[in-house]
């Protein structure tokens, strides 16, 4: 009798599943005639065959579907008759196309829709649908771009219900305001300010900073009090609750909040008075903290800066400016040394025109404002857990990488030509020497990359276990209620164990973790398939143009790339390479001429050609030049 597991299923583009447990040495291969109906990501059961020694990989087949991951899927409708259409999936790995019987008449062919697909259990005939919504036109910038949300299982429109309540809670939210301001501390009179990227409509987090004597200094921390006008169970929290984050596309935010609240009446914005939640230190320049205070406050901010402005008025000697930046200079210093991780931010914005085409791809412009920013924001998500991280409470956590990820590391870093002494149990202060090492290299990326995904993920959880890439024991979200739901049910949390009020039971904070834990990653997925869009419509028209590029992966089917001047990423294909026959080394991470010996590396600048770029399926193909 077969043996028969229970576990997730993985499908590729080419609709070959590779099902993967604990118990199992190493994934098992189900072909497409045996996948049963099994979609990517579906919980299965799977049956194994006997193990067969002229395979190189065990097989088997699935034997039931016990859950499937989605059955909602965005596609093209293309019309086949007056009586019924076929969605064919944007979902590279979903590997049939689905019918949909008498579809509404108004849809036309090419058309972008939402189905949802019904019962599916016979292979051999294409699952049913219907459709749940019309985005309109194939490749208009708005459609794509909610074709994407929806696609990660994510939502853009806000129900009627809770667009309603939004604008009962605004109008109303004059005389609340007046009465909630006698019972909390007034801010009003302190410098306060607001630092964001320019092209920021929601702030969650002010700074104010008031001399008290020669080296000591107030620092507030000012956080929007998202949780006074938001109230748990109702319409809009429960709306919050299911989206987890807001999405930040590019050329657009999809939010957590509706507008009137994120970008209004939560919003810290300049010359308003505003509720918030802050928490309070008394420090010196060295960034030691003498005394906290947590609580509800009024404040109004003088002045919204951009990172540019704010580093500017550093520059031109604005008092306050520096000493907080000198503040927060001496904190990541003491962080760094203490063991936090130090990887520089590896992000690209964007110069659109006015219908949303790239023009122009650059890396993120980086200045010490930002380190400013960040390191106030990590000391209050720190100070918040370490005062009120008794149980129950939800605690970012982020846990060690695993003795395998580490050798795998190890391993691609030496194909690579670095020779990093990482031993089993990893350090940070390893990881930072390694990124010190190649800062400014052509490789700089890639290895900052490599390291990144050889770190387990950080997410929520009622169980504290720390934070490693932090080197903290505990830590939280607490800055960004507009735009996280966690940072929302800690201010709760924390406002109720000031007031001594009752808690909801720890297994509902866990419920909330595990449910924004996933919609994170959800969000991250809409986030990157909107990138990855941008980066294939920028290179459309630049097919036949040489380009200078890095090898980025090495695999038996083809050299990944990533080309130097947009950071678009694409593979040219080893049946290119037509001047040798190259074998994989997969021990060194290269490719070698069997007849010359040219190698192929990991960290290789290359000259390229773009030769297709299909948007569809975000793939760009190059040539070597």
């Amino acid at each position: 009798m077969s043996k028969k597991i229970e576990g997730t299923i993985t499908i590729t583009s080419s609709g070959v599943g590779y099902f993967s447990h604990p118990d199992l040495k190493e994934d098992i291969k189900i072909e497409a005639k045996f996948l049963n109906t099994a979609l990517n990501g579906d919980t299965v059961l799977v049956s194994l065959f006997p193990e067969n020694k002229n395979e190189s990989q065990r097989k088997g087949e699935v034997v039931e579907i016990m859950k499937r991951k989605k059955t909602r899927f965005v596609g093209t409708i293309d019309k086949k008759g007056k009586n019924y259409s076929f969605l064919i999936p944007d979902d590279q790995k979903m590997y049939t196309d689905i019918f949909i019987p008498d579809p509404d008449k108004s849809i036309e062919n090419k058309d972008k829709a939402l189905v949802e697909m019904l019962s599916w259990d016979n292979p051999k005939k294409s699952p049913e649908g219907k459709i749940i919504k019309v985005l309109g036109k194939k490749g208009e910038e708005r459609v794509e771009r909610e074709a994407m949300v929806l696609e990660s299982g994510l939502e853009v429109d806000f129900p009627k219900e809770v667009l309603k309540q939004a604008k009962k809670i605004k109008k109303n939210s004059k005389e609340k305001k007046k009465r909630a301001k006698n019972d909390r501390k007034d801010m009003r009179n302190r410098k306060t300010f607001t630092i964001d990227p320019e092209s920021a409509k929601d702030f969650d987090d002010a700074l104010s900073i008031k001399k008290i004597s020669e080296d000591r200094y107030e620092v507030g921390i000012h956080i929007a009090d998202v949780s006074f006008w938001v109230k748990e169970e109702t319409p809009i929290d429960r709306e919050a609750k299911k989206r987890g984050f807001s999405i930040y596309m590019v050329g657009e935010t999809v939010p957590m909040l509706p507008e009137v609240l994120s970008n209004d009446l939560c919003s810290l914005n300049p010359n308003e008075e505003k509720l918030a939640f802050s928490i309070i230190f008394e420090m010196n320049k060295k960034g030691e903290v003498f005394n906290q205070w947590v609580g509800e406050t009024v404040i109004e901010s003088d002045r919204r800066y951009t990172y540019k402005e704010a580093m500017e008025k550093i520059e031109q000697g604005d008092e306050d400016l520096n000493t907080l930046n000198e503040i927060a200079k001496n904190r990541k210093e003491k962080r760094v040394t203490n063991g936090s991780l130090k990887f520089k931010s590896d992000e690209v914005v964007f110069e659109l025109d006015e219908d949303g085409v790239p023009l122009d791809i650059k890396l993120k412009e980086s200045f010490e404002t930002h380190g400013l920013i960040e390191e106030f924001m990590l000391l209050a998500n720190r100070k918040v857990a370490g005062k009120y991280g008794g149980s129950p409470f939800v605690f970012r956590i982020h846990e060690e990488p695993d003795k395998e990820t580490i050798q795998e590391l190890k391993g691609y870093l030496s194909g690579m030509g670095y020779d990093v002494k990482l031993g089993d149990k990893v350090t940070s202060q390893k990881i930072n020497d390694l990124i010190e090492e190649i800062e400014g290299k052509a490789v700089e990326f890639l290895v900052n990359n490599v390291i990144l995904r050889s770190m387990t993920k950080a997410y929520y959880s009622t169980k504290n276990v720390g934070h490693f890439g932090l080197a903290f024991d505990k830590y939280t979200h607490f800055t960004s209620p507009i735009r996280r739901y966690a940072d929302l049910t800690v201010h709760r949390i924390i406002k109720k164990k000031i007031k001594n009020k009752k808690l909801k039971p720890k297994s509902e904070y866990e419920s909330v973790s595990i449910s924004v834990s996933e919609n994170e990653l959800r969000a991250l997925e809409a986030e990157r398939e909107s990138i990855s869009y941008k980066k294939c419509q920028y290179m459309i028209g630049k097919e036949g143009k040489k380009r200078r590029a890095v090898i980025s992966g090495i695999t038996e089917w083809g050299i990944y790339v990533r080309d130097l001047d947009s950071y678009a990423e694409g593979m040219i294909s080893l049946r290119s390479l037509e001047d040798d026959y190259y074998v994989l080394d997969k021990e060194n991470y290269r490719l070698i001429g069997k007849r010359t010996n040219k190698e192929f590396a990991l960290g290789d600048e290359v000259k390229v050609v773009v030769d297709r770029v299909d948007l569809e399926a975000r793939i760009i193909d190059f040539v070597l030049a």
